[in-house]
């Protein structure tokens, strides 16, 4: 496949983009829309470097697996494996043989926008293979293949949520009566066996 220059400044720019910041008017695109477009240029780009040749229309989710699978080739996130000494720890001593990879933070982001951009460009929700179940396992998967190899939590920051607003209050207790009642249990005993009955 021949190589797609633009690729890895399209999807490790997302990280530099915010060291970039310059004024923009509110006529120019936003950093997201801009990047939204490159990815989609490369997205593009790769199908007709395909071989044969993709069109659009016909990309499925296993398409958009093998364009993931093709971008790790441009990844910077060191991912150990499994008998790496250094397998789960977040900040090895020393250097390691292990694969880089791109991470999956940014596979999410990138999925993400291409989704949009898919159907900003003409493309039907339920024909969206950015959205395939297929593209969601992966996902996940790499989600959780890098989470344990380099020892860092992905789960979702759960938001603080206000507490809970204070009970009403209760009305005036006037019309209450001013002794507690008490609750008298009281011990029947069986009643006799019928006469006659033995």
């Amino acid at each position: 496949m021949d190589s797609i220059p633009e690729v890895e400044s399209s999807i490790n720019s997302e990280n530099n983009d915010s060291n970039n910041r310059s004024s923009s008017s509110s006529s120019s695109p936003s950093r997201y829309e801009n990047q939204k477009r490159r990815d989609w240029n490369t997205f593009g780009q790769y199908l007709k470097n395909h071989r044969p040749p993709l069109s659009l229309s016909r990309c499925s989710g296993a398409h958009v697996l093998e364009f993931l699978r093709y971008l790790d080739q441009f990844g910077k996130t060191k991912v150990h494996t499994p008998i790496c000494p250094f397998y789960g720890h977040p900040n090895p001593p020393a250097p390691c043989p292990c694969p880089l990879r791109q991470a999956w933070g940014s596979l999410d982001a990138l999925i993400g926008r291409l989704r949009a951009a898919f159907e900003e460009n003409g493309g039907k929700p339920e024909a969206n293979p950015f959205g395939a179940r297929a593209v969601r396992l992966y996902l996940r998967e790499v989600r959780d293949l890098q989470s344990k190899a380099r020892g860092i939590s992905y789960e979702k920051k759960k938001r603080k949520r206000p507490p809970p607003p204070p009970p009403p209050l209760l009305p005036p207790q006037h019309y209450l009566p001013t002794t507690p009642s008490v609750a008298v249990a009281v011990a029947v005993p069986p009643p006799p066996p019928p006469a006659g009955a033995s």
